[in-house]
């Protein structure tokens, strides 16, 4: 699966043009806001939304910019890697 980027969003389509995955992070003030994380059904439980929020960390580091998780999915998953939390 190949993620397209745009600023504030990394999202998948499939070969019909759906959208299958997305993570949402809007910026203001320096801080960008993870506050949507979705991935379709038929991609459950195969790591796609740890790799939507992965890439968006990527992004977000690569811009000098600080995040807030405010997605479950995303607060969840940074609970989970504590060795990113300086972008908190």
């Amino acid at each position: 699966m190949e993620f397209q980027y745009e600023k504030g969003r990394i999202y998948a389509l499939n070969s019909a043009g759906k959208l299958i995955a997305e993570i949402t992070f809007p910026e203001a003030g320096g801080i960008a806001d993870i506050d949507h994380t979705f991935v379709d059904g038929s991609l459950r439980g195969q790591g796609v939304a740890g790799r939507l929020v992965e890439a968006a960390v990527r992004q977000i580091r690569s811009e000098g910019l600080r995040a807030r998780p405010t997605c479950s999915y995303a607060a969840r998953w940074f609970s989970e890697h504590p060795e990113e939390s300086d972008l908190l």
